[in-house]
């Protein structure tokens, strides 16, 4: 069923992000599974202690750390293994590092405008 409700698709990405939570806890390097314009996966870190719907900001490092796509995010399920999050809030230099991932992994532009335009419009 959540993959029929899926409307940005996800890219598989290896990658490392930083998150801090609204109660202050800091996880820095958590291991990216997946990112979509509208949020990421990635592992459960052994000391999680936020939970559902919980706001978090993260730092999704590129390049070693070269670019940094910020977003304000909050938890959106939590598993055994995994943690989504969905974004709530992105700026205009972070959407595009984000746009241009995705284009270069998706490999179908016109996929990516009709993503793009479902994003501007829950907007």
């Amino acid at each position: 069923m959540t993959e029929e409700r899926r409307r940005f698709s996800r890219i598989p990405f290896d990658a490392m992000a930083h998150i801090n939570t609204e109660d202050g806890d800091l996880y820095v390097n958590c291991q990216v599974l997946d990112v979509s314009l509208k949020g990421l996966l990635i592992e459960k870190p052994g000391q999680w202690q936020a939970e559902m719907y919980q706001p978090c900001h993260i730092d999704l490092l590129l390049q070693q750390g070269e670019i940094v796509i910020e977003m304000n995010t909050h938890v959106a399920h939590i598993d055994a293994a995994t943690i989504g999050f969905e974004c709530e809030h992105i700026d205009l230099d972070s959407i595009t590092h984000l746009k241009r991932l995705v284009e270069l992994n998706l490999g179908d532009v016109g996929l990516l405008h009709r993503e793009l335009a479902t994003l501007l419009e829950s907007h």
